[in-house]
């Protein structure tokens, strides 16, 4: 199965971990992402920039408009994602567990929708 871990971390947290910490944290994603790789659970991760510098699209009436972020007040926002293979939602969950961000923010875990063409 494959599982879509959302990495959520509080809005506040944003320049309240030192320099150590905050390398600290990205060295053990790095290990962490590796030791996923080594065993064919790891398909993809990545960081994402802050909120301030995304973008809302949408096409309405054939017009797209666009609004740039940040949207709402929120006391979390996405900071990543991993996108990875497991066993079962069990097994995904063991390895959500170790993705460092766990101790410092949130991890939502969604299974993956596979869709098929209607027939």
């Amino acid at each position: 199965m494959r599982f879509v871990c959302l990495i959520y971390n509080p809005a506040d947290m944003d320049g309240t971990l030192s320099q150590a910490e905050g390398d600290d944290l990205v060295r053990a994603h790095f290990q962490y992402d590796e030791e996923l790789q080594r065993k064919g659970i790891m398909i993809h991760s990545d960081a994402l920039e802050a909120p301030d510098s995304a973008s809302v699209l949408r096409v309405r009436h054939g017009i797209l408009s666009s609004t740039d972020g940040p949207y709402v007040e929120t006391k979390e926002h996405l900071a990543g994602i991993y996108i990875i293979e497991a066993a079962d939602l069990e097994e995904a969950r063991k390895v959500v567990a170790g993705i460092p961000s766990v101790r410092v923010g949130s991890i939502e875990l969604r299974p993956v929708r596979l869709l098929t063409l209607p027939e």
